[in-house]
């Protein structure tokens, strides 16, 4: 799978892809990873990307010119390339979008900075636009790397044990239950004993009650949802 980041300080993303699971997947070219500056494009004699926003406001915004100009660079080479754009404007990137578009070919990943971007830059050419979370960032790359991430380990032999996607939080609606590990007892803080007596399905049964019980407080609003479903 390929992804692009289209970003003003590449070297902010592309320390994270020099070590574990996903240095790995790019050695195995289970991913790869390349980078578009659109300060490279700008046709703005003093090499500026941003402008005042029109109408007044504080601070700067990305200009179209070299954010068009670069996404038509990479559209021309690749034509089916799946635009995103990451900002807090947006529905909340899930689980369900990761998976999804882990059965892309090519995606490209948009990173804002200042106070955005031109609008009609988003019109022209988002084929989608994901927030991570209301909150704001001084910059769109941490957002890209996080939707590729989690995109990257839904792509086929990126994760050494694909069964390991089939647990985790937000499969069926439901956080994922919690894990123990040696020593059984740390602290005088014992693991529950049901986990270490081998009966597998009254420990299936016991987890399915631990993530129903850590729902319901932390996201009742998944709880509501995993309860439907069961229904």
């Amino acid at each position: 799978m390929h992804f692009s980041f289209v970003t003003l300080f590449p070297n902010l993303i592309k320390g994270y892809f020099s070590e574990s699971i996903l240095k790995r997947a790019i050695e195995d070219k289970k991913i790869f990873i390349d980078f578009f500056n659109p300060r490279d494009l700008t046709t703005d004699k003093h090499n500026r990307v941003d402008a005042p926003m029109i109408g007044g406001g504080a601070g700067m915004l990305m200009t179209p010119q070299p954010l068009i100009d670069t996404l038509n660079v990479i559209k021309k080479e690749s034509p089916d390339a799946h635009i995103v754009f990451v900002t807090p404007v947006a529905k909340r990137f899930t689980q369900n979008d990761a998976k999804r578009l882990a059965k892309k070919e090519h995606i490209v990943l948009v990173s804002g900075r200042y106070e955005g971007i031109d609008e009609r830059v988003i019109e022209a050419l988002a084929d989608e636009l994901f927030s991570i979370g209301d909150f704001i960032l001084t910059g769109g790359e941490l957002a890209s790397m996080v939707v590729c991430d989690a995109i990257s380990r839904n792509v086929d032999e990126v994760l050494g044990n694909s069964d390991s996607l089939s647990i985790e939080s937000f499969e069926e609606s439901l956080l994922e239950a919690p894990s123990f590990t040696k020593p059984v007892n740390y602290e005088n803080n014992e693991v529950v004993s049901e986990f270490l007596k081998g009966n597998h399905s009254k420990i299936t049964d016991l987890k399915r009650g631990l993530a129903l019980c850590k729902t319901k407080y932390f996201r009742p609003d998944l709880y509501k949802k995993g309860i439907t479903h069961e229904k």
